[in-house]
């Protein structure tokens, strides 16, 4: 892994981690977008969204799973943002799959 979050699930960079198992590691976001900017990534070096194989889809589910636990432990489940960016275009950056739980604040609506 070469990323940014391959260098934090092998501990070579500091992370403030709210989650781990063996699958996912869930960490805050060091420029948060809301009072609560959680990252959840899978620690299978995936590069976004779309190069997920089908043997891929039990982990998504887990990663749901985690997202819905972090939301509830954040005091957020009644209202949260669950996303993820697929590609430089949509804003992307790190090319290690991951999904941002933001949640806090009134988050608007996009469009």
């Amino acid at each position: 892994m070469t990323t940014v979050f391959g260098k934090i699930i092998r501990r070579e960079l500091p992370a403030k981690i709210v989650f781990e198992n063996d699958r996912i590691i869930a960490i805050e976001d060091i420029h948060p977008k809301a009072p609560t900017h959680i990252l959840i990534i899978p620690k299978k070096e995936i590069s976004g969204l779309q190069a997920l194989q089908p043997e891929d889809f039990p982990l998504m589910g887990e990663v749901v799973q985690v997202a819905q636990m972090l939301a509830k432990q954040y005091g957020i489940e009644d209202g949260y943002r669950f996303l993820t960016n697929q590609g430089s275009s949509a804003g992307q950056t790190v090319f290690h799959l991951h999904f941002h739980l933001l949640g806090g604040r009134n988050l608007g609506i996009l469009g």
